[in-house]
């Protein structure tokens, strides 16, 4: 079972997908990690990637593919995935079979105040604010995508960690 974990930026979408790939024994892709981790590499992809992140703009296509491919090419037998896609030219190259899309749904205020709470080095009001406005304009467009295939499932992020995971567990 291959599932995604969507939502904007603070809406604890990692923190979610860990806690389901261990209920379900499944392997957790966290595309920000890869690419944070990435972007401290002394190569031409990872200053490339540095500069990108430090704007607060998403990862291009064509570098996001050739990401990801790498990634799954070393799973079988499904994963929890989030932070991908975060484009529509993203999800609809179907890069893998989609079973699930979770959609944790914070408003914006919310979300600033998450990610400042959690003091990370790229997590500026700016940066922030960047994210969400380059989030809604397109990554939301998805959310169409994979409801008109009947795989969104809405989740209020709202409230504990363990109140969210409650909702996906019981969707």
């Amino acid at each position: 079972m291959n599932i995604i974990l969507m939502g904007p930026v603070g809406s604890g979408k990692t923190t979610q997908a860990e806690i389901l790939s261990k209920e379900l024994g499944l392997p957790h892709i966290q595309t920000g990690e890869i690419y944070r981790k990435i972007a401290t590499e002394n190569s031409d992809i990872g200053k490339k990637i540095k500069t990108i992140l430090d704007a607060g703009d998403l990862i291009d296509d064509e570098t996001t593919f050739e990401v990801i491919d790498k990634h799954l090419k070393e799973i079988t037998g499904g994963f929890v995935i989030d932070g991908f896609p975060r484009t529509l030219v993203q999800a609809k190259r179907e890069v893998f079979c989609v079973d699930k899309v979770f959609y944790i749904k914070i408003s914006d205020e919310e979300a600033l105040k998450r990610l400042l709470l959690r003091k990370r080095e790229d997590d500026t009001s700016e940066v922030i604010v960047e994210r969400l406005k380059v989030y809604h304009q397109e990554t939301e467009p998805i959310l169409d995508y994979y409801k008109n295939q009947g795989k969104l499932i809405e989740i209020d992020g709202s409230g504990s960690i363990e109140e969210v995971y409650d909702r996906i567990k019981n969707s």
